[in-house]
């Protein structure tokens, strides 16, 4: 008798540890493209900053292709919500990230050393910036901006390791796309 008592109870415990399992497990429902906004990404690099979720889309336009416009927007969202933004401003001069200016994109900004290429970079809690020359038909110099969620990748210090990985991989695909000389 106690047994058939207890049924229920197990039944229930049963169905909702059933349920926390599954919700445990979601996972990633979507493919990474290989290339996106004009650009070649590195599946690597983006890693540390996509989510669990349904559908990855890409929200936006060509970082490359901008016609009259000198600047490309594109943003990598999951479900929704925006998890990386990519812009690209085709400009004149040299602009350097760390100058007081550009202050207002980030949190506790320090000066990115020892790029692998020509070039000025900032880096933040949730935003990168590199300025380059490009010396191509299309741009004399480039400013490549990243901005990730400010809760993606782990704590900061790994998201900022991510986000300086991901904005160094970025910029030499952005000046290929390009055709830059510099």
């Amino acid at each position: 008798m106690r047994t058939a008592a207890h049924r229920p109870i197990v039944l229930a415990l049963t169905a909702v540890t059933a349920l926390s399992l599954t919700a445990c497990a979601k996972g990633r429902d979507y493919a990474v493209p290989q290339q996106a906004c004009g650009v070649t990404l590195n599946e690597k690099t983006l890693d540390p900053f996509l989510i669990d979720g349904e559908k990855m889309e890409i929200v936006g336009d060509s970082l490359i292709e901008t016609g009259e416009d000198t600047r490309g927007h594109c943003e990598i969202r999951v479900d929704g919500k925006r998890l990386v933004y990519l812009r690209v401003a085709k400009v004149d001069k040299l602009y350097d990230p760390s100058g007081e200016e550009e202050a207002f994109r980030f949190t506790d900004r320090e000066t990115m050393k020892d790029l692998p290429f020509a070039g000025v970079g900032a880096l933040g809690d949730a935003a990168a910036m590199v300025s380059t020359a490009c010396a191509s038909t299309k741009a004399r110099f480039l400013s490549v901006l990243v901005t990730v969620d400010g809760e993606a990748a782990g704590e900061v210090t790994e998201r900022r390791k991510n986000l300086r990985a991901f904005t160094v991989d970025l910029v030499p695909e952005v000046k290929k796309a390009l055709g830059c000389t510099a």
